[in-house]
């Protein structure tokens, strides 16, 4: 019963290939977008008509065009093309002129249709979207915008769909084509939902672009990044001021830290109601060191009450040193309290904070969320079991806060 029922499951998409991919992309796009809503913009509540609209583009243009393009056109402009992938790869490696039309197909796709009809289609949802349907795209603003992200939007394309379209249109039977393409675009949606960064109009739809292509290549170097020790060649001073807010403070600090060959590495800068806080790590050659001290002491900067205080190198090599990190992400409705019961939870672990940011957000419905990032390391050597049981403690804050959000991730950490 049951193998007779697959049976007739697997021939669905071979007897009714253009109803199947339609449907595949209309789940996929919809549900890329969920993702996106819930993952990466962290809504409380989704948008039903941005979704629909979502849904509707992956009906219409990734579903039927694409077919019609992949499967009706390319058929005809390349005849052996369902052959040549039915074929064992060791056929394939010796049948020259099929492996010319896979790269002819390749290059249709990748630089015809998506430079000037799909990324067009795509921006012009994503106009209509982001308006919340309150207006029509407008198609010449449209245009333009895409003309000045058009080579980041392709080389980001390429790098992706150039390796995987080559694979689909060489191996996939011309019922799978559409499939193929739905699974590696959720593939990548999933990808970028685990990463955070950006503008929202810059994930919305969550489709390949040089904007979310940054968001992940940021979020993969942050993945193996590591705390930086300080290098034992150069004097290193931590910058502290706090003053009346002004304009210009920043630069008239960095200005003088740059004429005197110094280097800003780690900082911090923030407003805070009528005062400008400013925290900086700078490093220098030993021999500038006072005249740099000097500098900073001028009476154009005086009103800032700048403090100089010098710093020491960790160590590796003694019991202190640093064996594994963590960085924590949390977020959840503001109430008194939430900092200390964090930071006490990562004290209780024999965490040691590196660096910590904390800030208030508004959402659309005017809720305070309270959202921290915290880089910390431990000198304790930890086994599988100690990692995954300080995880799960951290985690549990998430109930125990009533947090939104509890992201924990391991740094690895350079030896």
């Amino acid at each position: 019963m049951s193998s007779t029922l697959w049976r007739t499951v697997k021939k669905i998409p071979i007897q009714h290939p253009f109803a199947f991919g339609v449907i595949i992309s209309t789940i996929k796009t919809s549900g890329s977008d969920l993702l996106v809503q819930k993952a990466v913009e962290q809504r409380t509540e989704i948008d039903w008509k941005r979704n629909a609209a979502f849904a509707t583009f992956g009906l219409v243009y990734l579903g039927g065009f694409q077919y019609f393009l992949y499967v009706p056109v390319f058929s005809r402009l390349f005849p052996g093309a369902g052959a040549f992938a039915a074929k064992p790869l060791s056929a394939k490696l010796k049948d020259t002129a099929g492996l010319a039309n896979v790269a002819k197909q390749t290059f249709i796709d990748q630089f015809i249709h998506h430079p000037f009809l799909y990324f067009p289609a795509f921006y012009l949802v994503k106009d209509f979207v982001v308006n919340e349907g309150k207006q029509l795209p407008n198609v010449g603003k449209v245009l333009s915008e895409y003309r000045e992200t058009v080579k980041d939007d392709l080389l980001a394309l390429w790098k992706i769909w150039l390796p995987s379209t080559f694979l689909n249109f060489a191996f996939m039977p011309m019922w799978a084509r559409i499939p193929w393409v739905a699974g590696t675009s959720a593939l990548w949606t999933c990808i970028l939902s685990a990463m955070r960064g950006g503008s929202k109009e810059d994930v919305i739809g969550g489709n390949v672009t040089g904007a979310t292509f940054k968001i992940i290549e940021e979020g993969l170097e942050e993945l193996f990044s590591c705390p930086v020790e300080l290098d034992s060649s150069l004097s290193h001073i931590c910058v502290s001021a706090c003053g009346r807010d002004k304009l210009g403070w920043v630069a008239k600090l960095t200005k003088v830290v740059s004429e005197n060959d110094a280097n800003v590495t780690h900082s911090k800068m923030v407003r805070l109601g009528q005062e400008f806080i400013i925290l900086m790590h700078v490093s220098i050659e030993p021999e500038g060191l006072p005249k740099l001290l000097s500098a900073l002491r001028t009476n154009e900067l005086k009103a800032l009450g700048i403090r100089a205080t010098g710093l020491t190198s960790r160590g590796t090599n003694d019991k202190n040193s640093v064996h594994a990190g963590f960085h924590i992400h949390c977020s959840g409705k503001d109430k008194k309290g939430m900092l200390s019961a964090i930071s006490g939870r990562l004290a209780q672990r024999n965490l040691s904070v590196e660096n910590l940011t904390t800030e208030l957000r508004v959402g659309k419905q005017g809720r305070r969320d309270f959202v921290v990032e915290c880089d910390c390391v431990t000198s304790q050597k930890l086994t599988k079991d100690d990692t995954d049981e300080i995880v799960r403690d951290i985690h549990s804050l998430k109930n125990d806060l009533s947090l939104d959000v509890v992201h924990v991730r391991m740094l690895k950490i350079e030896k």
